[in-house]
């Protein structure tokens, strides 16, 4: 089996489990998870709200002032979808969960509306 196969069978898999959710949603919180990862000086265990903080730092990276648009396109309207969208890869067997991981860990960590409009990082000028 390819990589590109297994992805399409788990991507198939979370979409038939958890149909709440738009594929890219899932696609979109790994990425964060990798770039969240790769600025840890050593390998460890990622909390909840840093992977919210991640998402919504690559979010903004990506998608500007559209990034609340997109995420909720995708189905994500809150923090709490993001530990939904953890703990269906924790079901399909892409994540893996530890003993004190739970859905709690993303309540409230930002608020959309504040993180992706009212806070938004406007250059001077435009």
């Amino acid at each position: 089996m390819t990589e590109l196969q297994f992805a399409e069978d788990v991507l198939g898999q979370l979409q038939e489990k958890h149909p709440r959710f738009h594929g890219k949603a899932y696609l979109f919180l790994l990425s964060a998870l990798q770039e969240v990862m790769q600025g840890l000086e050593e390998p460890r265990h990622i909390t909840g709200r840093e992977l919210a903080d991640g998402v919504r730092r690559l979010a903004l990276g990506r998608f500007g002032p559209l990034s609340r648009t997109v995420l909720q396109h995708w189905g994500i309207h809150s923090t709490e979808d993001l530990g939904d969208i953890v703990f269906a890869l924790v079901d399909c067997g892409v994540l893996i969960r530890q003993d004190g991981d739970s859905r709690e860990d993303f309540r409230d960590v930002f608020d959309f509306e504040e993180a992706f409009e009212l806070d938004y990082p406007w250059s001077p000028g435009i």
